[in-house]
């Protein structure tokens, strides 16, 4: 049986399998306790976990939550490229293809047009449990995309976005019975409704410091709403195009496959990765006296939530309590749950979130005709031990 322990204990402990000098997080900079609050662990984490492995891949502790935004050393983090370093002071962001007035911006030209914040938070498409490490919440300052392209001007037979970062590698494309590589440029690409809409997002800013190369310096790509693959990081180029854009990184790699029952049949479909599923999980389960708190996140795509629930066990969904001051349309919404009665021994925690048009996180069964990992939005249990 495993005992109690402070989360001072827990991230000298179980999360030194980083270590703390690794991610750069200082000791006083963790969230407090309330007093006499202890942290209850979870025992379903696997032993070999790697919080960060260096230089590309960074997953936040989602232990540590303890507010709506995310520090920037915490910030999840992946790609596939590596993190490319542009100078901020001589980086150029160019718009080109269907425009009437081809672009070269500076920075400090970017910022002229306009300065906003937007609060929103993300996951990786591939973000799932137990760990639900790859995303992250913040306040990033930039420009709406759309004031942008208005200074570009946008002709009338564009159709496609296409938005090219400034890393790239070496690819194998295979085309029937030929290969070639060649030098491949990540790219992402939304369609002219999408582009224009006044939702999508020029950041150079997060939590009100520029972005760190992790993060995209010195400019980035944010799509509130969608999974972090569409949010392009070390943004270089915007390119309006009429056809369809078929990159690696659209139309390939990031698909989901699924099938689906119609009128008896089963039918199997592709879909693109965009918008992000209806989903919760449960971060954090600390004690207090007798008492203990559940704590977890809701992530969706902007569509307002009904209500979150936690079941304990094969006990009853009860409601859980919003966080008041996590109301942003796009950003994380925080809950708490009061667990009370608890007995010694193993238990199973699982939250369900439902938003206001009738939909429901579904749990895993319910996802068993979906065949790629991709998009895991299901029920997520979690294990703890109560001593």
């Amino acid at each position: 049986m495993m005992n109690q322990s402070t989360r001072r204990e827990i991230l000298r402990g179980s999360l030194a399998l980083a270590g703390l000098s690794v991610l750069g997080i200082p000791e006083w900079a963790l969230p407090a306790l309330a007093q006499g609050e202890t942290v209850v662990p979870f025992t379903d984490l696997p032993e070999n976990v790697r919080w960060e492995t260096p230089p590309d891949r960074r997953l936040l502790d989602v232990r540590t939550i303890d507010g709506p935004f995310t520090p920037k050393d915490k910030f999840a983090t992946t790609q596939h490229y590596g993190h490319p370093e542009v100078d901020p002071a001589t980086f150029k962001l160019k718009v080109s293809g269907l425009v009437d007035r081809p672009k070269s911006i500076s920075l400090d030209e970017l910022k002229k047009m306009g300065s906003t914040d937007l609060v929103a938070g993300f996951e990786c498409s591939g973000n799932r449990g137990p760990l639900q490490g790859l995303c992250g919440n913040g306040r990033w300052t930039g420009v709406p995309l759309k004031t942008v392209l208005d200074a570009a001007g946008v002709k009338a037979a564009t159709r496609e976005f296409v938005f090219f970062g400034a890393d790239h590698g070496e690819e194998e494309v295979e085309w029937r019975t030929q290969k070639y590589k060649v030098d491949y440029q990540f790219g992402r690409s939304l369609n002219r409704e999408q582009a224009l809409s006044g939702r999508p997002f020029l950041a150079w800013a997060l939590n009100g410091e520029p972005l760190t190369r992790h993060q995209g310096s010195p400019l980035r790509l944010i799509v509130p709403g969608w999974y972090g693959v569409s949010n392009v990081k070390w943004l270089a180029q915007i390119h309006l195009q009429e056809e369809t854009y078929l990159g690696k990184y659209q139309a390939r790699w990031y698909r989901t496959f699924r099938g689906e029952m119609i009128d008896g049949e089963m039918r199997w479909n592709e879909t693109a990765i965009s918008h992000m599923q209806l989903k919760s999980f449960v971060a954090r389960v600390t004690r207090n006296g007798s008492a203990h708190k559940v704590t977890g996140v809701v992530l969706n795509d902007g569509t307002p939530i009904k209500s979150v629930e936690v079941k304990v066990d094969e006990g009853p969904w009860q409601a859980a309590t919003m966080d008041p001051s996590t109301k942003e349309k796009y950003g994380w919404k925080l809950f708490t749950y009061t667990w009370n009665g608890a007995t010694p021994g193993a238990h199973t925690i699982v939250s369900r979130v439902t938003d206001v048009t009738g939909k429901v996180q579904p749990t895993e069964q319910e996802l068993e005709s979906k065949k790629s990992f991709l998009e895991q939005n299901s029920q997520a249990p979690r294990k703890v031990m109560i001593s």
